[in-house]
């Protein structure tokens, strides 16, 4: 049986927390460069009621 040291767990951990800052980021990007696009489209949408 292997036995794992204390920084393999706790690097575990940080390869989680840098694929959800990366995930935030990728998300608050295309929300960036989207967000005028997807206001109109809303607004197109909402236009006819």
């Amino acid at each position: 049986m292997k036995r794992f040291s204390p920084y393999e767990s706790g690097q575990g951990i940080l390869e989680y927390v840098l694929i959800i800052i990366l995930v935030g980021v990728i998300i608050y990007v295309l929300l960036t460069l989207l967000g005028p696009a997807i206001t109109q489209f809303i607004q197109d949408l909402a236009a006819p009621v």
